[in-house]
């Protein structure tokens, strides 16, 4: 009978009615500055004495911070605060239709270098490192090699694709980019400013089919297994807080990186009178993939080598794109990667 109460009880919770199983309201952070699309804040500073350097989370457009403090357990912010290191994060917010003419350059010539210096600044002068995911692994990289002198000690990107071509969840957009143009195959999200955010979130989880079939399935041989039901609200709730993609943004994203597949020749055109060369970075670089990742394979983001100077490729396979920071087993298989090159 208790079993079947408490079986009960779990199908409520994670039901749309339902309270959900586990309430967690994220690592206590302070704002250090906040301004439009730039908030900067540092996580538990309570800890006040940091050793060693201090570290910037960098994350992807159209995500939220919760990538880097998903849950208990899963929050590579956590796992840095506990190793003693000063931790702060970035965090865009939302983006809106009145958001549509921001573009790479703004990351790079304005949000990123001003966390970087300032945190940099906090730290009493010592160079930072800096960690991206995915999207933040790309805006990172263009950063360090747009403005080489910025303070940067090291820099790791996890699930950074580099050679678009070795994606086949991309397949389609270049096959439609091929068929119609670049120009009328971005004419909906011109129109609309952007992509969604709805959009967005419904993006994201198409790249994961298999879960998203499964997931009634999942949840139901589960009802008794509390961390099972919780890991997967905490990925729920993480893409139900996905916000939009800027105008100009996506239009970059779609002509240079995936149309053009211009990372892979270590060339960047931000604008027609400005390229960035990725050769032009001059810190060191760790690009962290997984061969399970359906969003950015081990083999695109490993390309990353042929094109920054001594980048360095660490496999954490078995995981997947979240996984690589967020994963129930990137304790053990992706964070220790990041601590070895830290410590380096």
């Amino acid at each position: 009978m208790n079993v079947l109460m408490t079986a009960a009880r779990n199908a409520w919770a994670v039901s749309p009615l339902g309270a959900g199983i586990e309430s967690y309201p994220g690592l206590p952070a302070e704002v250090v500055y906040d301004e439009p699309h730039r908030e900067l804040r540092r996580y538990c500073p309570e800890v006040r004495v940091p050793q060693g350097r201090p570290v910037l989370l960098v994350p992807p457009l159209a995500v939220s911070t919760r990538c880097y403090d998903l849950r208990p357990g899963q929050s590579l912010a956590g796992h840095l605060v506990e190793s003693g290191r000063a931790t702060y994060v970035i965090d865009y917010g939302a983006i809106t239709f009145a958001d549509r003419a921001m573009g790479f350059e703004d990351w790079v010539d304005e949000i990123l270098p001003t966390a970087i210096m300032t945190v940099s600044a906090l730290a009493g002068g010592l160079p930072v490192d800096v960690v991206g995911w995915s999207l933040g692994g790309t805006m990172s990289l263009l950063t360090a090699a747009s403005h080489p002198r910025l303070p940067i000690a090291s820099l790791t990107a996890f699930g950074t694709p580099f050679d678009y071509r070795l994606i086949p969840a991309v397949q389609p957009i270049l096959a439609i980019d091929r068929l119609v143009g670049t120009t009328r195959a971005t004419a909906l999200t011109g129109a609309l400013g952007g992509v969604p955010r709805h959009l967005v979130r419904a993006s994201y989880r198409a790249m994961a089919p298999r879960r998203e079939l499964t997931k009634g399935l999942h949840l139901a041989r589960n009802l008794l297994d509390v961390e099972a039901l919780a890991r997967t609200e905490a990925i729920d709730d993480f893409i139900g807080s996905m916000p939009g993609y800027p105008g100009r943004a996506y239009h970059q994203i779609h002509s240079r990186l995936m149309a053009r597949n211009e990372l892979a020749t270590g060339t960047v055109a931000l604008s027609r009178d400005r390229e960035v060369r990725l050769a032009d970075i001059a810190t060191r670089v760790l690009l962290i993939g997984s061969a399970t990742d359906n969003i950015a394979n081990g083999p695109a983001v490993e390309a990353g080598t042929q094109v920054v100077p001594g980048a360095r490729y660490a496999a954490a396979d078995g995981l997947s794109h979240l996984g690589l920071v967020a994963g129930p087993r990137a304790e053990e298989l992706s964070w220790p990667l990041l601590e070895d090159f830290l410590g380096q």
